[in-house]
């Protein structure tokens, strides 16, 4: 029986009083306020973050799409992030890393951590890494040294492009040679489920075809083997050694270029979506502070990897822009056991967890009997980033991780928005589970139809710029211009997300306009088929993708994962089609339903529905390097040809 039920469409979570009285956000007229957004956010800027020199305007939208915040101004993020802080902060704890090893860990105060910049940053500048255009690329694990190899480019005033530390030598090779990077900053290995993921081999095999490098600094953190290039091969600690622990912290112009982050394309060929100092600087300060209620006694853990604009955005520049307290951890969420997470919590009192609901939904798999074996009661504040959370797993989240006391911020943003756009407030925000809420204050949203008129249901669209705004991507403005902007009524930005808004003008993600279904002429989301799906009792996890139908043009095909003690049957199968029935229509009810063990994802939790179409197609399934696990592919392809078999 499908428990689904449970979530009436009006189920709502009021904020507790205390969490209300304490918040720093607890009064609704905030929305009214900021509705003249460029007053709200020449405020923001001014009481929120320093400046070398003022700004002359909030605004220059003269060049739209092409938009320019605080112009004029001098800024660096990393004066706000590290500098600002010594004075009253500097015996602060900054950084708590935790090794996937339980015996290496390391705490580094808002002192130190400004040492460690400045000497890195000096580092830097011996390789002749100047401002202008010099890129360094980044291509690390979650060790320390990798929030400060970021923040030495920003201090000095070049680009920084971190690569996540799982993707392969060729998609590296492309990001390097796409930002024509001058630097490559690795290490020699990490820890990954008790292995080593040797790092710098496979930097070696991207640098074969790579020739705008010319120096690759190597951090030794396994002591495994590597093979150092004479003349561009330098340890880390050998090109500190006898440098300053003082870097002038350079004031740059608010638009001057931060960093370069690459994302998937359409066309398969990566964007690099490049961010600037101040306008970001500015929106992902203001988001950590309010949307996580962040106080100075907090503990504050993204569980997000560094290599994705979360880990950017809520683990390194927004928390230390703040003066928070940050904890990193280095390995696999279950490893050696899966109540490791939960085991970090209870260690660290971490107080604010901000995570995937791919990893809850795992979680819920596993059992609430892991989570039960540890003290989580330092845990005031919840959030979730990175794809639509379903009513289920938010329940499970706040009853077995938040004791029903701790408010769930569930966001919603893009590598693009650069900080968080649509999000409850816990101080102020009634919550409804499965909803992203209400835009950020200062921001103005709506919901398009396929002929561009607003509607309830439809592509999710910005209406008007944000400081935290992407300004382009990396050398194809015309294509940042063509891909992203409409004009419609003003100047849009289409997310390429659909939503939906209910009758209390919340928003409801439904997913990707991309992984969109067109079955006998209806529009059916991936997601909002994968939800019904996820309601049921016996589904822990569950992809749609579509496949083509002579008759219907498309008809929905469903992998899904059971939970512990369900067993995959004939009988189920049925019943997980009556319940799509019941829980949407007949339309969505998916042709075929394979049951596996798990499903294809990146590290970052993302499902890979790509490859699960071209399985589905019998079709190569390409590029396989950024998958958690690889051999995935085989088991899924080994059920299909034993159900196949079976028909």
């Amino acid at each position: 029986m499908s428990n689904s039920k449970e979530f009436s469409p009006g189920e709502i979570y009021e904020p507790s009083e205390e969490t209300r009285k304490y918040a720093w956000v607890n009064n609704e007229r905030i929305y009214e306020m900021a509705q003249d957004y460029l007053t709200f956010w020449d405020e923001v800027a001014k009481n929120d973050v320093e400046w070398f020199e003022p700004y002359e305007d909030v605004l220059d939208d003269s060049n739209a799409p092409f938009y320019r915040w605080f112009v004029g101004g001098k800024i660096n993020i990393t004066h706000n992030c590290l500098d600002r802080h010594i004075k009253l902060k500097g015996d602060k704890t900054a950084i708590i890393w935790q090794g996937e090893p339980e015996n290496e860990k390391e705490k580094i105060t808002y002192h130190e951590l400004y040492q460690r910049v400045c000497r890195f940053a000096n580092a830097l500048r011996t390789l002749g890494v100047e401002e202008e255009e010099d890129v360094v690329t980044i291509y690390m694990g979650m060790v320390p040294e990798l929030p400060i190899a970021m923040l030495a480019c920003a201090r000095i005033g070049a680009i920084h492009s971190v690569v996540f530390g799982g993707f392969s030598s060729k998609a590296l090779r492309d990001r390097i040679n796409d930002a024509e990077s001058k630097v490559v900053v690795t290490m020699d290995g990490y820890y990954r489920r008790g292995k080593v993921v040797e790092t710098k081999r496979i930097v070696d095999e991207a640098l074969e075809n790579a020739p705008s490098v010319e120096s690759v600094v190597v951090l030794e953190r396994t002591g495994n083997d590597v093979n150092m290039v004479e003349g561009r091969d330098v340890w880390w600690h050998e090109l500190e050694e006898g440098l300053p622990d003082k870097c002038e912290c350079r004031p740059l112009d608010s638009e001057h270029t931060l960093f370069i982050l690459y994302t998937s394309g359409t066309t398969g060929k990566p964007k690099g979506v490049l961010h600037v100092h101040g306008g970001y600087n500015v929106g992902t300060h203001i988001t950590t502070k309010w949307v996580f209620d962040l106080k100075d006694r907090d503990i504050f853990w993204c569980t997000a990897d560094i290599g994705w604009i979360t880990g950017h955005s809520y683990v390194v520049y927004g928390p230390l822009s703040v003066g928070a307290t940050v904890l990193m951890y280095e390995g696999a969420p279950d490893h050696p056991q899966p109540d490791r997470w939960w085991s970090i919590i209870e260690q660290y009192g971490v107080t604010i967890l901000y995570t995937a609901p791919t990893a809850i939904r795992y979680f819920m798999k596993l059992g609430e009997e892991w989570p039960k074996k540890h003290d989580l009661s330092s845990l005031r504040l919840l959030g979730t980033v990175g794809e639509t959370i379903d009513p289920k797993a938010w329940k499970w989240y706040y009853k077995h991780i938040g004791n029903e006391r701790c408010p769930i911020v569930d966001t919603w943003w893009q590598t693009e928005t650069g900080m968080i756009m649509i999000t409850p407030l816990p101080g102020i925000t009634k919550l409804k589970p499965g909803s992203a809420t209400l835009p950020f204050p200062g921001i103005e949203v709506d919901i398009r139809d396929e002929k561009g008129y607003s509607a309830d249901s439809g592509e999710l669209v910005i209406t008007n710029p944000w400081p935290a705004m992407f300004r382009t991507l990396w050398g194809e403005p015309e294509r940042f211009a063509k891909q992203y902007w409409r004009s419609n009524g003003g100047l849009i930005y289409y997310t390429g997300d659909g939503a939906r808004k209910d009758e209390n003008g919340y928003y409801w993600i439904i997913g990707r306009i991309d992984e969109v279904l067109k079955v006998s002429g209806h529009r059916l989301g991936s997601a909002e088929i994968e939800g019904a799906l996820i309601s049921h009792e016996a589904v822990s996890e569950a992809a749609v993708v579509g496949k083509p139908h002579e008759i219907k043009g498309e008809t929905p095909v469903a992998f899904v994962v059971l939970k512990t003690g369900y067993e995959p049957s004939v009988e189920l199968e049925e019943d997980l089609k009556k319940h799509v029935r019941n829980e949407i229509g007949a339309i969505a009810v998916p042709e075929g339903i394979y049951f596996v063990e798990q499903l294809p994802k990146t590290r970052s939790g993302k499902i890979m529905r790509r490859i699960l179409l071209a399985i589905e197609k019998g079709e190569e399934v390409g590029d396989i390097t950024t998958l958690e696990d690889v051999t995935v592919v085989e088991k899924i392809k080994e059920v299909m040809m034993a159900r196949k078999t079976e028909q």
